[in-house]
C-alpha cells in the first residue's frame, strides 16, 4: 500500500482545496504542485494564474501534461509532497492526443507502478464522472471509462481516499482499509 491519499469528487466539490490543505498539513519541507491541466485559451491562463496565487509561495509548481508517472518518480524524496491535480485533465490530454487505447492503458498502469514505488507523501485529486448521462459520443464514453476505471486502480494503492461532496470530506479508505468492506451493509451475520 502506497502512503499515497486521493481526493474523488464531482465539478467544484471542493476536493482541489481539500487536497491542498491535506498536503500542507503534512508539514513537509518541499511541496510539489504537479499540475495536469494544460494552457490553451484565456480563461485556463487567469484560472492558472488564480490557482498560484492562492497555493502561494511554498509551492513549486511543474506542469506535467503527459509524463506524470515519470515526474513522479523522479520526484521522490522522504521530505517531499507532491500534490497531483488532476487527474482527469491527464486522462484528458492523453486522449485528445488521440492515444491508441493500449497507449493510454500503458501510461495509467505506468502511473500505478510509480505510486505503488513512491515512498514520497504524494496526494492526487481527480474527478469522478461516471455519476451523470451517459455521454453522447465515443470519446466522450472513452474519456468516462477509462478515468473511471484509473480512479478505480489509483483508489486501491492508496492508502487514503477521501469523496468529497459540498466541500466536505467522507472517508472512503483509512489507512488502508475501506471504511465500508463491499457487501457488509446488506449481509447480516
Amino acid at each position: 500500500m502506497t502512503p499515497a491519499t486521493l481526493f474523488l469528487g464531482g465539478a467544484r466539490s471542493g476536493k482541489s482545496r481539500c487536497a491542498q490543505q491535506y498536503a500542507e498539513d503534512l508539514r513537509l519541507d518541499d511541496q510539489v504542485y504537479l499540475a495536469t491541466g494544460q494552457v490553451l485559451d484565456a480563461e485556463m491562463q487567469e484560472r492558472v494564474a488564480r490557482h498560484q496565487r492562492d497555493r502561494g509561495r511554498r509551492w513549486r509548481t511543474e506542469e506535467v501534461p503527459f509524463e506524470l508517472p515519470e515526474r513522479l518518480l523522479a520526484l521522490d524524496a522522504p521530505d517531499r509532497v507532491c500534490l497531483v491535480d488532476c487527474l482527469t485533465m491527464w486522462v484528458s490530454n492523453m486522449l485528445c492526443q488521440e492515444m491508441a487505447r493500449e497507449d493510454v492503458e500503458r501510461r495509467c498502469q505506468a502511473l500505478i507502478g510509480s505510486l505503488s514505488r513512491c515512498r514520497c507523501a504524494i496526494v492526487l485529486v481527480g474527478n469522478e464522472v461516471g455519476t451523470g448521462l451517459v455521454p453522447e459520443s465515443a470519446l466522450g464514453r472513452r474519456f468516462r471509462d477509462v478515468n473511471g476505471e484509473l480512479n478505480q486502480s489509483v483508489a486501491a494503492v492508496c492508502s487514503n481516499v477521501f469523496w468529497m461532496a459540498a466541500g466536505l470530506p467522507i472517508a472512503a479508505k483509512v489507512d488502508g482499509q475501506a471504511v465500508c468492506q463491499p457487501g457488509s451493509l446488506w449481509r447480516s451475520s
